[in-house]
């Protein structure tokens, strides 16, 4: 009957043998019955006669779990045992069987790490119970694993998460020039993980053994920027007591990040436009000239090509810096990324806070979803830190983030202007989506969702300024 029952359900079997089992007991007729049992049952079985025989299978094969007997010859019980191969496989489930069951025999078994305590003889019924239920947990585990690892792949690109199709298309483009040595310019507001997409092109090209260095142009004076930009030599000004390199020094053969290049001065702009032309620049105070091999990754979240208008920016220099554009969308225009970022910072945070914090209720989403996220993605992960902070339970509930509703004016339902026309409504959305692209008209059409060329008409219909 039971060879009948291991035909039909072959595929089941199959599966079962890829749990290794390891029975432990210096009873030879103990060890084979159990062991002979387990394998009627399916599962690939070794045996051992001795603690030490069992901790060195154990250095040579990974068993999902072991029956070990708690009383054995030799020095080594069925606890140091345990506590042997718990150090080699952490992961592994542990089972003490013994014939001299005591209370305290049981609470150090259970102390020391073992899943079970049975006590001989043992019930064959009971014991494919308990394996088939340990078992099926490790299979949850084993799933549980892989779709992690899959969604990993499928919505990590270095450091950078998203299941969002804009932000899909950026990272393909990304993944596309990251070899290339041409500039890259990379817009979007505070806070949208610009520096993360310029690592992200830097690792994945020919350059990521080289060295990536960011500078801040705007947390530096013009002068001191300068000196950190291009080095200074030996006596350029008043505290200059040797020379130093500067940071395109620095990240020779690999790349540099220059993050808000839209607030740099009019002086420095000139010299950033000769090192991107020559590749090449002087120190502050120096006159040999450096040459570097540097690729330039730059980003602003001002409005360039406004600045431009504004002749607050150099033309030339937007040029050169705009080789390569990527426009990186708010968090509010890609909410569907809000869930996976704050589980990605739950799960980052609970071992830098100590916290065993695990996961977001559907209220505490709920409220990560409806707020308008001015600060992006830095602000979200702030608010995640706050309400872990403060979280008393293992859970992140509504009542965590209650300081984003309090902060935020109730939203209310948009009323359209009294007496404005539905062509007068339709100009006003889409100069607005032409202003929010900075002037890209593929990517306004896109924000519009119609075709280029019907955008086209509509902006020559309406009279529309780009």
């Amino acid at each position: 009957m039971r060879g009948a029952i291991e035909k039909k359900f072959k595929g089941v079997i199959t599966m079962k043998t890829h749990w290794q089992i390891l029975v432990v007991d210096d009873e030879e007729v103990m060890c084979e019955s159990l062991a002979a049992w387990l394998r009627e049952d399916g599962y690939a079985v070794d045996t051992a006669a001795s603690g030490r025989e069992a901790v060195e299978k154990a250095r040579q094969k990974d068993y999902a779990i072991y029956f070990v007997d708690l009383k054995m010859p030799g020095g080594m019980d069925g606890i140091e045992t345990m506590m042997q191969i718990r150090r080699v496989h952490p992961e592994a489930s542990i089972i003490i069987i013994t014939a001299y069951a005591t209370v305290d025999t049981a609470i150090t078994a259970m102390k020391e790490g073992a899943q079970e305590y049975i006590v001989k003889p043992c019930n064959p019924e009971e014991i494919s119970l308990l394996v088939n239920r340990i078992i099926k947990v490790k299979n949850l585990q084993r799933e549980n694993t892989i779709l992690r690892k899959k969604l990993s792949r499928q919505y990590h690109f270095q450091d950078v998460i998203s299941k969002n199709a804009r932000m899909r298309e950026i990272l393909d483009l990304a993944t596309e020039v990251a070899s290339l040595r041409s500039t890259v310019l990379i817009q979007g507001e505070s806070g949208t993980g610009k520096e993360l997409v310029a690592r992200a092109i830097h690792n994945s090209g020919d350059r990521a053994s080289k060295p990536f260095v960011a500078v801040s142009c705007a947390a530096l004076a013009e002068t001191l920027l300068e000196s950190e930009l291009f080095g200074h030599e030996k006596g350029a000004f008043t505290g200059a007591a040797q020379q130093k390199a500067g940071k395109f020094e620095m990240a020779d053969g690999g790349t540099i990040f220059l993050d808000e290049i839209g607030d740099i001065s009019p002086k420095l702009q000139v010299d950033l436009l000769r090192v991107l032309q020559d590749r090449s620049f002087y120190r502050v105070g120096g006159s040999e000239e450096v040459r570097v091999d540097v690729r330039v990754v730059a980003a602003t979240h001002v409005n360039l090509l406004q600045a431009v208008a504004e002749g607050k920016f150099r033309d030339d220099l937007f040029y050169r810096l705009n080789v390569i554009e990527i426009r990186i969308p708010p968090l509010r225009e890609r909410r569907e990324d809000i869930p996976l970022l704050a589980q990605h910072f739950i799960e980052r945070l609970s071992h830098e806070l100590g916290k065993d914090i695990g996961e977001i209720s559907e209220g505490g989403i709920k409220i990560l979803m409806d707020y308008n996220w001015p600060g992006n993605v830095r602000e979200l992960e702030n608010a995640v830190e706050r309400a872990m902070v403060t979280c008393r339970g293992h859970e992140l509930t509504e009542d965590d983030f209650s300081f984003l509703t309090q902060n935020q004016t109730a939203s209310k339902a948009w009323v359209a202007p009294a007496g404005m026309t539905l062509q007068e409504m339709e100009k006003l959305l889409i100069a607005s989506m032409i202003e929010r692209a900075g002037g890209n008209i593929k990517e306004a059409a896109a924000l519009l969702g119609i075709d280029r060329s019907t955008l086209y008409e509509k902006i020559k219909r309406y009279e529309i300024a780009r």
